[in-house]
């Protein structure tokens, strides 16, 4: 019998490669898991089946045959419904793709299927990747595994719910202000927003281009690393990518933090953080110094501006990006009327409040008489962010905050009130507006529910945020129920 929750990659591989379980068995134990734990979680949209079986016998063939396989080969993975599967469904959580199907592979895609990963189904977001706690799906609420009341984070809220649920050994979502770090925070998790520029975005529907990344999310770091491994380097099709080569055996050779100066952001601790979130920062930071590292604080004089700048640039790419749905292409709908009539129907009843709210917002900060008060403006202050993380970062190994000002949320509590909402991405959007690596790990206090631990390193420097994280949950552990 698979024990499914305790199944990691390197577990998986060292099961396949020694015959103690083929790659058609583990598949197929997932897809009946799924098929019965998933009604009450929610965190799929559609389930590959068949084509996960296939995947998985061509794995099984090539053991059979004694080739050596990839770390990847036959772990079952889920896919964020905003990255492209070839001939699979790609809704993006919206109903103005509810009929589409992708007509390629994202490059991230290609790259898995080379290393013989599985592909076990697309899962549940906010619409368009626009939300933090995935209420503004289309199609379905998804449920945090830890507990049913409460949200499991956004936008990748249904690829962290596959994860902590079991439904699958890791996942795939996507990242442009917090979508993965937060989602992990939420659900004991460890996530990863890479360097911009480190993963391809060729086939990922575009939010924000000069913020989105596609991330990994896993139960721990090792998990987190190698799957960064493989989806990492320059690509044909993404001009924005770098060639930018990581080995993990670099990082399993760094046993200490001793090397390691790490900056606290004061700023990020200053108020309106929950006590039992500052105590287990507090702990997390002796827990980081009994490793080796030196901390202090530093200050980012204009993090603070991070946020807003991110809610004026993000919604003026999306009024860009999102023009292109317009009922025509991808998917058919209410065909008929005047051509204005028929964007307006489209637009109007299939993308939902909150992509309406964002175009909305873009179009009028890119509009004539306000681009310059507003978006050039925000231009500026990103540049001036991206300055004051560049000279922290000259002088620390790592930067340290919380991951999100509070553990995960119930349903409904912030639905009302946008702007509370958007607070929810406080500590994550710094990153994204300065093009860093981001990593969350899961952190307790004496609440039930976990909340996240951020480290934030260089550019490409990615080597840093997992030795840190290895170290760290080595002496660490998840507290008993």
């Amino acid at each position: 019998m698979i024990t499914l929750h305790e199944l990691t990659i390197k577990k998986t591989h060292e099961l396949l490669t020694k015959k103690e379980i083929s790659a058609f068995e583990l598949t197929k134990e997932f897809l009946e898991y799924i098929q019965n734990r998933d009604k009450e979680i929610g965190a799929y949209l559609s389930i590959r089946h068949d084509e996960a079986l296939e995947e998985a016998n061509e794995v099984d063939r090539k053991i059979a045959s004694g080739q050596k396989i990839e770390y990847l080969a036959g772990i079952p993975m889920a896919i964020k419904d905003i990255i492209l599967i070839k001939d699979w469904p790609a809704t993006a959580g919206s109903k103005i793709l509810k009929n589409y199907r992708a007509a390629y592979d994202a490059t991230v895609i290609e790259r898995l299927k080379k290393s013989g990963a599985i592909f076990i189904g697309k899962t549940n977001l906010d619409e368009f990747a626009m939300g933090s706690s995935t209420e503004n799906s289309a199609y379905q609420l998804t449920k945090n595994p830890l507990d049913l009341e409460r949200v499991p984070g956004g936008s990748s809220g249904g690829s962290a719910a596959a994860v902590a649920s079991h439904q699958a050994v890791c996942a795939l979502g996507s990242e442009t202000g917090g979508s993965v770090r937060q989602p992990a925070a939420f659900c004991g998790l460890v996530g990863l927003k890479p360097t911009y520029g480190a993963v391809s975005r060729f086939g990922l529907m575009a939010m924000a281009s000069s913020l989105d990344q596609i991330a990994p999310l896993a139960k721990n770091t090792e998990d987190v690393a190698l799957l960064f491994e493989k989806i990492i380097g320059e690509d044909k099709h993404d001009a924005t990518s770098l060639p930018y080569h990581f080995n993990f055996e670099e990082v399993e050779k760094i046993t200490d933090l001793k090397n390691f100066k790490i900056g606290i952001i004061k700023q990020c601790l200053e108020e309106g953080l929950d006590e039992d979130l500052k105590n287990a920062i507090a702990t997390s930071i002796k827990i980081l110094e009994s490793l080796g590292a030196k901390v202090e604080e530093v200050s980012i004089p204009h993090i603070g501006a991070s946020l807003a700048c991110y809610y004026i640039l993000m919604p003026a790419e999306v009024s860009a990006n999102l023009a292109r749905y317009d009922g025509l292409r991808y998917a058919f709908n209410e065909l008929g009327g005047t051509l204005n009539d028929l964007y307006f129907k489209n637009r109007g009843r299939n993308f939902g409040k909150e992509v309406r709210r964002r175009i909305v917002l873009g179009t009028f900060v890119l509009s004539s008489g306000y681009y310059d008060a507003y978006y050039l403006k925000a231009k500026k202050v990103q540049q001036l962010i991206k300055n004051e993380f560049d000279a922290a970062l000259q002088k620390f190994q790592l930067l340290l905050t919380p991951t999100a000002p509070t553990s995960a949320f119930k349903f409904g509590e912030k639905t009302k009130d946008p702007l509370t909402m958007y607070l929810s991405d406080i500590f994550t959007v710094p990153a994204n507006i300065s093009g860093l690596p981001a990593i969350s790990l899961p952190i307790w206090g004496k609440n039930k529910l976990p909340y996240g631990l951020q480290l934030m390193a260089p550019a490409l420097q990615e080597k840093n945020l997992f030795a840190a994280g290895l170290l760290f949950e080595k002496v660490t552990s998840r507290p008993k129920k």
